[in-house]
Protein backbone atom coordinates (compact mmCIF):
# COMPACT_ATOMS: atom_id res chain seq x y z
CA UNK A 1 0.00 0.00 0.00
CA UNK A 2 1.55 3.04 -1.15
CA UNK A 3 0.56 5.73 1.39
CA UNK A 4 0.05 3.08 4.76
CA UNK A 5 1.63 6.16 6.91
CA UNK A 6 -0.80 8.54 5.96
CA UNK A 7 -3.61 5.91 6.33
CA UNK A 8 -2.44 5.01 9.88
CA UNK A 9 -2.51 8.51 10.87
CA UNK A 10 -5.79 9.15 9.69
CA UNK A 11 -7.05 6.34 11.31
CA UNK A 12 -5.44 7.82 14.62
CA UNK A 13 -6.31 10.94 14.24
CA UNK A 14 -9.67 9.97 14.11
CA UNK A 15 -9.81 7.48 16.81
CA UNK A 16 -8.63 10.05 19.13
CA UNK A 17 -11.52 12.37 18.76
CA UNK A 18 -13.77 9.45 18.65
CA UNK A 19 -13.46 8.15 21.67
CA UNK A 20 -14.13 10.85 23.58
CA UNK A 21 -17.01 11.86 21.05
CA UNK A 22 -18.54 9.06 21.69
CA UNK A 23 -18.43 9.46 25.21
CA UNK A 24 -20.66 13.04 24.54
CA UNK A 25 -23.02 11.47 22.38
CA UNK A 26 -23.62 9.13 25.02
CA UNK A 27 -23.92 11.34 28.17
CA UNK A 28 -26.26 13.69 26.05
CA UNK A 29 -29.27 11.66 25.56
CA UNK A 30 -28.87 10.31 28.86
CA UNK A 31 -28.50 13.93 30.63
CA UNK A 32 -31.79 14.94 28.79
CA UNK A 33 -33.82 11.67 29.44
CA UNK A 34 -32.32 10.76 33.28
CA UNK A 35 -31.40 14.03 34.48
CA UNK A 36 -33.49 16.19 32.85
CA UNK A 37 -36.52 14.32 32.40
CA UNK A 38 -37.03 15.78 28.79
CA UNK A 39 -36.65 12.77 26.70
CA UNK A 40 -39.63 13.89 24.48
CA UNK A 41 -37.74 17.94 24.21
CA UNK A 42 -34.25 15.91 23.33
CA UNK A 43 -36.53 13.71 20.22
CA UNK A 44 -37.61 17.51 18.82
CA UNK A 45 -34.16 18.83 19.25
CA UNK A 46 -32.52 16.01 17.25
CA UNK A 47 -35.31 16.17 14.59
CA UNK A 48 -34.83 19.57 13.76
CA UNK A 49 -30.78 19.32 14.04
CA UNK A 50 -31.26 16.55 11.58
CA UNK A 51 -33.69 17.98 9.10
CA UNK A 52 -31.28 21.57 8.88
CA UNK A 53 -28.66 19.38 8.81
CA UNK A 54 -30.59 17.98 4.99
CA UNK A 55 -29.32 20.96 3.41
CA UNK A 56 -25.39 20.97 5.18
CA UNK A 57 -25.18 17.63 3.45
CA UNK A 58 -25.59 18.65 0.57
CA UNK A 59 -23.32 21.51 0.38
CA UNK A 60 -20.74 19.32 2.46
CA UNK A 61 -20.73 16.92 -0.34
CA UNK A 62 -19.42 19.83 -2.88
CA UNK A 63 -16.69 20.64 -0.06
CA UNK A 64 -15.56 17.42 -0.06
CA UNK A 65 -15.25 17.37 -4.12
CA UNK A 66 -13.71 20.81 -3.99
CA UNK A 67 -10.97 21.22 -1.29
CA UNK A 68 -8.33 19.39 -0.04
CA UNK A 69 -9.55 16.47 2.11
CA UNK A 70 -6.93 17.00 4.35
CA UNK A 71 -7.11 20.78 5.14
CA UNK A 72 -11.40 20.21 5.73
CA UNK A 73 -10.30 17.98 8.22
CA UNK A 74 -8.14 20.11 10.06
CA UNK A 75 -10.87 22.43 9.46
CA UNK A 76 -13.20 20.28 11.06
CA UNK A 77 -10.86 19.48 14.13
CA UNK A 78 -10.06 23.40 14.80
CA UNK A 79 -14.16 24.46 14.82
CA UNK A 80 -14.72 21.34 17.17
CA UNK A 81 -12.55 22.17 19.64
CA UNK A 82 -13.51 25.64 19.36
CA UNK A 83 -17.21 25.02 20.40
CA UNK A 84 -16.42 21.95 23.18
CA UNK A 85 -13.91 24.30 25.11
CA UNK A 86 -16.45 27.26 24.92
CA UNK A 87 -19.05 25.51 26.02
CA UNK A 88 -16.83 23.51 28.63
CA UNK A 89 -15.75 27.28 30.02
CA UNK A 90 -19.25 28.27 30.23
CA UNK A 91 -20.09 25.14 32.25
CA UNK A 92 -17.30 25.36 34.55
CA UNK A 93 -18.06 29.88 34.80
CA UNK A 94 -21.48 29.03 36.15
CA UNK A 95 -21.11 26.13 37.12
CA UNK A 96 -22.98 23.56 35.04
CA UNK A 97 -23.87 24.02 31.22
CA UNK A 98 -27.27 25.14 30.57
CA UNK A 99 -29.74 22.99 28.69
CA UNK A 100 -29.53 24.99 25.48
CA UNK A 101 -25.49 24.51 25.50
CA UNK A 102 -26.05 20.93 26.06
CA UNK A 103 -28.43 21.03 23.19
CA UNK A 104 -25.94 23.31 21.03
CA UNK A 105 -23.29 20.52 21.55
CA UNK A 106 -25.69 17.87 20.35
CA UNK A 107 -26.46 19.89 17.17
CA UNK A 108 -23.15 20.98 16.11
CA UNK A 109 -22.05 17.02 16.57
CA UNK A 110 -24.90 16.45 14.26
CA UNK A 111 -23.39 18.58 12.09
CA UNK A 112 -20.07 17.41 12.08
CA UNK A 113 -21.08 14.14 11.38
CA UNK A 114 -22.82 14.74 7.84
CA UNK A 115 -19.25 16.00 7.05
CA UNK A 116 -16.95 14.29 9.07
CA UNK A 117 -17.75 11.10 8.25
CA UNK A 118 -18.26 11.38 3.92
CA UNK A 119 -14.45 13.08 4.38
CA UNK A 120 -13.37 9.96 5.94
CA UNK A 121 -14.13 7.78 3.22
CA UNK A 122 -13.48 9.87 0.37
CA UNK A 123 -9.87 10.63 2.27
CA UNK A 124 -9.65 7.04 2.62
CA UNK A 125 -10.73 6.06 -1.04
CA UNK A 126 -7.62 8.81 -1.74
CA UNK A 127 -5.24 7.41 -0.36
CA UNK A 128 -5.69 3.65 -1.33
CA UNK A 129 -5.15 1.72 -4.50
CA UNK A 130 -8.73 0.03 -5.57
CA UNK A 131 -7.20 -3.44 -4.78
CA UNK A 132 -7.42 -2.58 -0.77
CA UNK A 133 -10.78 -0.51 -0.56
CA UNK A 134 -12.82 -3.28 1.01
CA UNK A 135 -9.65 -3.92 3.57
CA UNK A 136 -8.96 -0.16 4.46
CA UNK A 137 -12.74 0.10 4.98
CA UNK A 138 -12.78 -2.68 7.15
CA UNK A 139 -10.12 -0.74 9.33
CA UNK A 140 -11.98 2.24 9.28
CA UNK A 141 -15.18 0.53 10.75
CA UNK A 142 -12.71 -1.14 13.14
CA UNK A 143 -11.02 1.57 14.25
CA UNK A 144 -13.80 3.34 14.99
CA UNK A 145 -15.81 0.81 16.54
CA UNK A 146 -12.68 0.17 18.50
CA UNK A 147 -12.75 3.41 20.32
CA UNK A 148 -16.81 3.19 20.56
CA UNK A 149 -16.21 0.13 23.16
CA UNK A 150 -13.85 2.07 24.75
CA UNK A 151 -16.06 4.94 25.10
CA UNK A 152 -18.44 3.26 26.29
CA UNK A 153 -16.69 1.68 28.63
CA UNK A 154 -15.40 5.09 29.97
CA UNK A 155 -19.31 6.45 29.72
CA UNK A 156 -20.55 3.68 32.31
CA UNK A 157 -17.81 5.34 34.93
CA UNK A 158 -18.18 8.41 33.94
CA UNK A 159 -21.85 9.30 33.67
CA UNK A 160 -23.08 7.49 36.60
CA UNK A 161 -19.92 7.04 38.61
CA UNK A 162 -18.20 3.41 40.47
CA UNK A 163 -18.25 2.74 44.16
CA UNK A 164 -17.33 -0.93 44.08
CA UNK A 165 -14.98 -3.30 45.79
CA UNK A 166 -13.10 -5.52 43.63
CA UNK A 167 -10.46 -7.97 45.16
CA UNK A 168 -10.82 -6.51 48.32
CA UNK A 169 -9.72 -2.54 46.95
CA UNK A 170 -12.53 -0.17 46.96
CA UNK A 171 -13.02 1.41 43.82
CA UNK A 172 -15.00 4.85 43.92
CA UNK A 173 -15.13 7.71 40.59
CA UNK A 174 -17.38 10.60 40.95
CA UNK A 175 -20.01 11.08 37.80
CA UNK A 176 -18.12 13.42 36.11
CA UNK A 177 -20.20 16.86 34.86
CA UNK A 178 -21.50 17.47 31.56
CA UNK A 179 -18.95 20.02 31.00
CA UNK A 180 -15.71 18.06 32.07
CA UNK A 181 -16.75 15.76 29.58
CA UNK A 182 -17.02 18.72 26.91
CA UNK A 183 -13.88 19.80 27.52
CA UNK A 184 -11.89 16.49 27.21
CA UNK A 185 -13.85 15.70 24.56
CA UNK A 186 -12.63 19.68 23.03
CA UNK A 187 -8.81 18.80 24.23
CA UNK A 188 -8.78 14.95 21.76
CA UNK A 189 -9.45 17.23 18.49
CA UNK A 190 -6.65 19.56 19.34
CA UNK A 191 -4.43 16.39 19.24
CA UNK A 192 -6.23 15.09 16.19
CA UNK A 193 -5.48 18.17 14.29
CA UNK A 194 -1.80 17.53 14.98
CA UNK A 195 -1.73 14.43 13.68
CA UNK A 196 -3.81 14.90 10.97
CA UNK A 197 -1.23 18.29 10.10
CA UNK A 198 1.80 15.18 9.69
CA UNK A 199 -0.15 13.54 7.10
CA UNK A 200 1.70 13.56 3.66
CA UNK A 201 0.98 11.13 0.76
CA UNK A 202 0.30 11.11 -3.01
CA UNK A 203 -3.35 10.67 -4.57
CA UNK A 204 -3.86 6.93 -6.15
CA UNK A 205 -5.78 8.90 -9.06
CA UNK A 206 -5.67 12.50 -10.34
CA UNK A 207 -9.13 14.35 -9.74
CA UNK A 208 -10.18 16.48 -12.30
CA UNK A 209 -11.52 19.15 -9.34
CA UNK A 210 -15.12 21.18 -10.23
CA UNK A 211 -14.47 24.57 -9.80
CA UNK A 212 -18.16 25.16 -10.81
CA UNK A 213 -20.30 27.56 -9.06
CA UNK A 214 -22.02 24.86 -6.17
CA UNK A 215 -25.66 24.35 -7.80
CA UNK A 216 -23.71 23.50 -10.39
CA UNK A 217 -21.31 20.84 -8.50
CA UNK A 218 -24.69 19.45 -7.26
CA UNK A 219 -26.14 18.82 -10.22
CA UNK A 220 -23.27 17.02 -11.12
CA UNK A 221 -23.57 14.65 -8.72
CA UNK A 222 -27.69 13.70 -9.32
CA UNK A 223 -26.76 13.99 -12.87
CA UNK A 224 -24.56 11.06 -12.38
CA UNK A 225 -26.65 8.79 -10.67
CA UNK A 226 -29.40 9.09 -12.90
CA UNK A 227 -26.94 7.57 -15.29
CA UNK A 228 -26.21 4.87 -12.81
CA UNK A 229 -30.26 4.02 -11.26
CA UNK A 230 -29.04 0.82 -10.30
CA UNK A 231 -26.27 2.46 -7.72
CA UNK A 232 -29.38 5.31 -6.65
CA UNK A 233 -31.32 2.28 -5.83
CA UNK A 234 -28.56 0.25 -4.10
CA UNK A 235 -27.41 3.16 -2.43
CA UNK A 236 -30.51 4.66 -0.38
CA UNK A 237 -31.66 0.85 -0.14
CA UNK A 238 -28.90 -0.19 1.38
CA UNK A 239 -29.15 2.51 3.97
CA UNK A 240 -32.27 1.94 5.99
CA UNK A 241 -30.87 -0.15 8.60
CA UNK A 242 -28.08 2.70 9.36
CA UNK A 243 -30.84 5.60 9.78
CA UNK A 244 -32.35 3.72 12.76
CA UNK A 245 -29.18 1.86 14.82
CA UNK A 246 -28.43 5.79 14.67
CA UNK A 247 -31.87 6.64 16.06
CA UNK A 248 -31.53 3.57 18.50
CA UNK A 249 -28.46 5.12 19.64
CA UNK A 250 -29.39 8.78 20.31
CA UNK A 251 -32.98 8.31 20.98
CA UNK A 252 -34.45 4.64 21.45
CA UNK A 253 -31.80 2.68 23.72
CA UNK A 254 -32.14 5.44 26.14
CA UNK A 255 -36.10 5.88 26.72
CA UNK A 256 -36.23 1.39 26.27
CA UNK A 257 -33.45 1.24 28.80
CA UNK A 258 -35.12 4.04 31.49
CA UNK A 259 -39.15 3.48 30.51
CA UNK A 260 -39.38 0.02 29.32
CA UNK A 261 -36.82 -1.58 31.58
CA UNK A 262 -36.69 0.53 34.13
CA UNK A 263 -32.51 0.21 34.64
CA UNK A 264 -30.06 2.91 35.00
CA UNK A 265 -27.26 4.41 32.66
CA UNK A 266 -24.79 2.00 33.02
CA UNK A 267 -26.86 -0.75 31.04
CA UNK A 268 -27.39 2.19 28.43
CA UNK A 269 -23.74 2.54 28.24
CA UNK A 270 -23.04 -1.46 27.90
CA UNK A 271 -25.58 -1.99 25.28
CA UNK A 272 -23.49 1.11 23.24
CA UNK A 273 -20.77 -1.12 24.12
CA UNK A 274 -22.14 -4.61 23.08
CA UNK A 275 -23.15 -2.68 19.85
CA UNK A 276 -19.75 -1.62 19.24
CA UNK A 277 -17.87 -5.11 19.90
CA UNK A 278 -20.46 -6.44 17.45
CA UNK A 279 -19.19 -4.14 15.01
CA UNK A 280 -15.85 -3.87 15.74
CA UNK A 281 -15.45 -7.95 14.70
CA UNK A 282 -18.03 -7.48 11.69
CA UNK A 283 -14.76 -4.92 10.72
CA UNK A 284 -12.16 -7.79 11.11
CA UNK A 285 -14.73 -10.55 9.53
CA UNK A 286 -17.18 -9.68 7.39
CA UNK A 287 -15.07 -9.85 4.11
CA UNK A 288 -14.04 -12.80 4.79
CA UNK A 289 -17.51 -14.50 5.82
CA UNK A 290 -18.95 -13.48 2.58
CA UNK A 291 -15.64 -13.84 0.64
CA UNK A 292 -17.70 -16.99 -1.74
CA UNK A 293 -20.40 -14.58 -1.54
CA UNK A 294 -21.55 -11.33 -3.73
CA UNK A 295 -22.03 -7.66 -1.95
CA UNK A 296 -25.40 -7.57 -2.43
CA UNK A 297 -26.26 -11.04 -0.83
CA UNK A 298 -24.51 -10.32 2.28
CA UNK A 299 -26.21 -6.85 2.66
CA UNK A 300 -29.57 -8.36 1.96
CA UNK A 301 -28.84 -11.04 4.62
CA UNK A 302 -26.88 -8.66 6.96
CA UNK A 303 -30.46 -6.37 6.77
CA UNK A 304 -32.41 -9.53 7.44
CA UNK A 305 -30.83 -9.86 10.84
CA UNK A 306 -31.61 -6.19 11.77
CA UNK A 307 -35.21 -6.68 10.89
CA UNK A 308 -35.11 -9.70 13.25
CA UNK A 309 -33.44 -7.99 16.00
CA UNK A 310 -35.74 -4.81 16.12
CA UNK A 311 -38.45 -7.70 16.09
CA UNK A 312 -37.57 -9.21 19.06
CA UNK A 313 -36.46 -6.18 21.44
CA UNK A 314 -40.48 -4.83 20.83
CA UNK A 315 -41.72 -8.49 21.65
CA UNK A 316 -39.64 -8.62 24.88
CA UNK A 317 -38.47 -6.99 27.98
CA UNK A 318 -35.09 -8.53 28.89
CA UNK A 319 -31.62 -6.47 29.56
CA UNK A 320 -29.66 -9.86 28.35
CA UNK A 321 -31.48 -9.69 24.84
CA UNK A 322 -31.18 -5.89 24.79
CA UNK A 323 -27.30 -6.59 25.39
CA UNK A 324 -27.32 -9.75 22.67
CA UNK A 325 -29.27 -7.86 19.99
CA UNK A 326 -27.31 -4.75 20.37
CA UNK A 327 -24.52 -6.62 19.60
CA UNK A 328 -26.12 -8.44 16.41
CA UNK A 329 -26.84 -5.26 15.53
CA UNK A 330 -23.39 -4.09 15.70
CA UNK A 331 -22.45 -6.70 13.42
CA UNK A 332 -25.27 -6.32 10.87
CA UNK A 333 -25.13 -1.87 10.40
CA UNK A 334 -20.49 -2.61 10.59
CA UNK A 335 -21.43 -5.12 8.21
CA UNK A 336 -23.62 -3.12 5.62
CA UNK A 337 -21.17 -0.23 5.81
CA UNK A 338 -18.29 -2.17 4.48
CA UNK A 339 -20.27 -4.42 2.06
CA UNK A 340 -22.25 -0.76 1.01
CA UNK A 341 -18.96 1.07 0.77
CA UNK A 342 -16.80 -0.54 -1.01
CA UNK A 343 -19.44 -1.82 -3.74
CA UNK A 344 -20.28 2.09 -4.21
CA UNK A 345 -15.95 2.74 -4.36
CA UNK A 346 -16.08 0.08 -6.99
CA UNK A 347 -18.38 1.99 -9.01
CA UNK A 348 -18.11 5.73 -8.39
CA UNK A 349 -15.03 7.57 -9.28
CA UNK A 350 -12.78 9.56 -6.35
CA UNK A 351 -13.48 13.06 -7.44
CA UNK A 352 -17.44 12.78 -7.98
CA UNK A 353 -17.55 10.33 -4.69
CA UNK A 354 -18.24 13.49 -2.18
CA UNK A 355 -21.43 14.46 -4.50
CA UNK A 356 -22.73 11.21 -5.29
CA UNK A 357 -22.31 10.53 -1.44
CA UNK A 358 -24.79 13.87 -0.46
CA UNK A 359 -27.75 12.60 -2.59
CA UNK A 360 -27.43 9.06 -0.62
CA UNK A 361 -26.76 11.18 2.36
CA UNK A 362 -29.51 14.18 2.24
CA UNK A 363 -32.38 11.51 1.53
CA UNK A 364 -31.05 9.61 4.15
CA UNK A 365 -31.28 12.85 6.53
CA UNK A 366 -34.91 13.60 5.34
CA UNK A 367 -35.67 10.12 5.99
CA UNK A 368 -34.63 10.08 9.83
CA UNK A 369 -35.61 13.70 10.51
CA UNK A 370 -39.19 12.54 9.10
CA UNK A 371 -39.22 9.43 11.67
CA UNK A 372 -37.27 11.20 14.61
CA UNK A 373 -39.98 13.85 14.17
CA UNK A 374 -42.77 11.32 15.04
CA UNK A 375 -40.23 9.49 17.44
CA UNK A 376 -40.45 12.52 19.30
CA UNK A 377 -44.13 12.54 20.32
CA UNK A 378 -44.48 12.43 23.55
CA UNK A 379 -46.54 8.92 23.49
CA UNK A 380 -43.30 7.01 22.23
CA UNK A 381 -41.78 8.44 25.83
CA UNK A 382 -44.53 7.26 28.15
CA UNK A 383 -44.07 3.71 30.16
CA UNK A 384 -43.13 0.78 27.23
CA UNK A 385 -44.42 3.21 24.06
CA UNK A 386 -40.86 2.95 22.80
CA UNK A 387 -41.84 -0.76 21.30
CA UNK A 388 -43.80 0.92 18.55
CA UNK A 389 -41.01 2.59 17.33
CA UNK A 390 -39.00 0.15 16.96
CA UNK A 391 -41.45 -2.00 15.05
CA UNK A 392 -41.53 0.90 12.56
CA UNK A 393 -38.22 0.17 11.89
CA UNK A 394 -39.20 -3.37 11.64
CA UNK A 395 -41.24 -2.25 9.02
CA UNK A 396 -39.12 0.24 6.82
CA UNK A 397 -36.21 -2.15 6.64
CA UNK A 398 -38.73 -5.20 5.22
CA UNK A 399 -39.62 -2.21 2.83
CA UNK A 400 -35.97 -1.31 1.71
CA UNK A 401 -35.15 -5.23 1.19
CA UNK A 402 -37.85 -5.62 -1.67
CA UNK A 403 -35.82 -3.46 -3.88
CA UNK A 404 -32.38 -5.28 -3.51
CA UNK A 405 -34.36 -8.50 -4.04
CA UNK A 406 -36.07 -7.27 -6.82
CA UNK A 407 -32.78 -5.63 -8.93
CA UNK A 408 -30.49 -8.74 -7.09
CA UNK A 409 -29.11 -10.15 -10.66
CA UNK A 410 -28.24 -6.35 -12.69
CA UNK A 411 -26.94 -5.29 -9.08
CA UNK A 412 -24.77 -9.08 -8.69
CA UNK A 413 -23.78 -8.41 -12.50
CA UNK A 414 -22.36 -4.65 -11.91
CA UNK A 415 -20.28 -5.90 -9.52
CA UNK A 416 -18.96 -9.08 -11.24
CA UNK A 417 -18.11 -6.56 -14.00
CA UNK A 418 -16.53 -4.25 -12.15
CA UNK A 419 -14.24 -7.23 -10.67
Amino acid sequence: MRNKKALYLLLSANAISHFAQGISMLAIPWYFAKYLGEASTFASIYSIATFLTLFWGLYAGTLIDRYKRKNIFLFICAASALVLLSVSSLGFYLGNVPMIGVAFVFCFTVFNYNIHYPTLYAFGQEITEKKYYSRTNSLLEVIGQSTNVLSGAAAIMLIEGIDSSVFGYSIFIEPWSIQKIFMVDGITYVIAAILIKQIKYIPTTTNKISKEPILIRLKEGINYLKKHPLLFVFGNASYTVFIFVLIATHLFWPIYVDDHLHLGGESYAITKVNYAIGAMLAGFFISKLFRSSNRVFSIIFLMIIALIAFGVLALTKNEFILYSLAFALGISNAGIRIQRVTYLFNHIPNNIIGRSNSVFQSINILLRSIFIWIFSYSFFSRDSNIVWALTIGVVAIAISIIPLIIYYKPLRELETNAS
